[in-house]
């Protein structure tokens, strides 16, 4: 199972007729991923003071995040995924280890080995070490994702019903929690090795999409400020 990526990635925030109209233009060059529709399910890391968080929302040339991610609602036994995700200069590096919820919780809260890439763990490690990092949000979404039938490295997903809390910080107790998108709403990302193909920047011009800036735990870390701030 892939372990490192690099690639560029592009948000575009659509309504649903803006998906569904994208998708009658562009699905016959797509292929549906092996994952199929899913519930992502996402534990974020950060530090008491959210030095992640409030450093990526200051939006600077290099940031850094740290997660633990599911594909649907996971028991102790299911593959997960612990990831370390930087972007630099407009180019996004992911690196991961692929276990067990239960053998990669073991080895973040105990220290239990883990038989994966050790440079990949000893990065992470080192992340949880300088930062001092605690689970800080649980947060998921529906997903479905796509990509090209010649060229797998250009990818397409769609995300909506984002729902995310701050207790309860752990991916076996299920999806709850406040709601911060609906499904009217889809965040599309773009995930590609170099430009997009044309037929993909021609049905974008014809449904009117443009790039945004977006991240899920940023807007549920800056909506839920601007609430303690107008408290």
């Amino acid at each position: 199972m892939q372990e490192i990526f690099e690639r560029v990635e592009k948000k575009y925030i659509l309504t649903k007729a803006q998906k569904e109209q994208l998708m009658q233009l562009v699905s016959s060059h797509l292929v549906d991923d092996e994952y199929g529709p899913s519930t992502v399910c996402n534990i974020y890391f950060d530090n008491e003071n959210n030095d992640l968080i409030r450093n990526s929302l200051d939006k600077p040339a290099y940031k850094e995040k740290v997660r633990l991610r599911s594909y649907n609602v996971p028991n102790k036994d299911t593959t997960t995924f612990l990831e370390i995700k930087k972007k630099y200069d407009g180019i996004v590096y992911k690196r991961r280890i692929t276990e067990t919820l239960g053998h990669i919780e073991g080895h973040i809260e105990n220290g239990e080995n883990l038989e994966c890439n050790k440079q990949i763990l000893n990065e992470i490690d080192y992340c949880f070490d300088y930062y001092k990092l605690n689970p800080a949000l649980f947060l998921a979404y529906d997903r479905v994702a796509y990509y090209d039938s010649q060229d797998k490295n250009f990818r397409i997903t769609f995300d909506t019903n984002i729902v995310a809390r701050d207790y309860d910080l752990e991916l076996e107790k299920g999806v709850y929690g406040e709601t911060y998108c609906d499904d009217n709403t889809y965040i599309m990302e773009v995930k590609c090795s170099g430009g997009l193909p044309f037929w993909f920047i021609s049905a974008l011009e014809e449904v009117k999409a443009y790039p945004a800036s977006f991240s899920k735990y940023g807007k549920v870390y800056a909506d839920n400020f601007e609430k303690i701030l107008n408290v």
